[in-house]
């Protein structure tokens, strides 16, 4: 499937993210299915016991335990060896790739637009609570210049890298994805964003990235015109990919068909999603991103 219509730029000047919407961000978390060992002490409660200050529980002694950490208390009392557990603290690596083929630049606002400002969001939840964030256009480079951010202060250069962010790529998906692997070695939650409008398909792409064992949230953006086209007539469509062009007389009947096209696809991405266990969501640009991260992305647990 590809985007054949021509882009309209997104003239909002409206910040990527605004002060009403940093304010409720701040409230919320990043939720991993998964459990990570992190390299440094975050914020997040780890369902793993580890070593910190806060005890959790007991469990009998093995050989090779450490010593330290014996319950003499207990051991006077019941003539037992127990070690005492402790909750531990953990950060998370927070991943999130952007779609930057030219086909993102459709809708009002753009899809890439909404894609940003989507990222910016997501990534300020990890901010605040102390996980490592990255966010990267999906341009296939071999070196990416996105920076890995920590803490509430580095806000302003994760706004920065996005507004800075280009969507002129014309590198298939998979090649895309295979060169962020390369890239990236670090285990957590990965979101990826885009239109699913490859030529070549999406399928390897996330193969590649389930290989990885990381925790995957797909987020399939579509404008509005996409899913409810307003158009009619003798047109000339020109993909604005590959430059490939049909003509076509627009009926209801080709809308109809269409929409069911649009409809099986949207499915078959859900179904190839889930599948693998990977999360799947569909939105438009129309819903507000607040909405689509405290209503939708909390059903689907990425946030909480």
């Amino acid at each position: 499937m590809a985007n054949v219509a021509p882009s309209k730029k997104n003239s909002s000047d409206e910040p990527l993210l605004s002060p009403a919407l940093l304010a409720q961000l701040e409230r919320m978390e990043l939720v991993s299915r998964k459990i990570f060992r992190g390299r440094m002490k975050g914020e997040r409660r780890s369902k793993r016991k580890g070593q910190s200050v806060e005890f959790a529980d007991f469990r009998n002694y093995v050989a090779g335990d450490d010593l330290r950490f014996i319950d003499w208390n207990m051991y006077a009392r019941l003539d037992k060896l127990f070690l005492k557990l402790f909750m531990e603290e953990e950060d998370l690596h927070f991943y999130t790739l952007i779609d930057v083929s030219p086909s993102m630049q459709f809708g009002s606002p753009t899809k890439f637009q909404y894609a940003k400002q989507l990222a910016g969001a997501l990534g300020y939840i990890g901010l605040c609570r102390a996980d490592r964030v990255k966010i990267e256009a999906l341009d296939g480079s071999r070196n990416s210049n996105a920076p890995t951010l920590r803490g509430r202060s580095s806000l302003w250069q994760l706004v920065d890298h996005l507004e800075r962010m280009e969507s002129k790529s014309t590198v298939s998906m998979t090649e895309a994805v295979k060169a962020f692997c390369l890239r990236n070695t670090g285990k957590g939650i990965l979101v990826l964003i885009t239109d699913l409008m490859d030529k070549s398909g999406y399928e390897e792409a996330l193969k590649y990235l389930v290989a990885r064992d990381l925790d995957i949230y797909l987020i399939h953006v579509l404008s509005q015109e996409e899913i409810d086209p307003d158009i009619n007539g003798d047109l000339k469509l020109v993909d604005c990919e590959d430059q490939d062009i049909a003509e076509i007389s627009v009926s209801q009947r080709l809308i109809d068909r269409y929409k069911q096209t649009l409809g099986s696809f949207i499915e078959q991405a859900r179904d190839f999603s889930s599948r693998r266990g990977i999360v799947y969501t569909m939105t438009s640009t129309e819903r507000s991103v607040d909405r689509l991260v405290s209503r939708y992305l909390r059903q689907r647990g990425l946030v909480r």
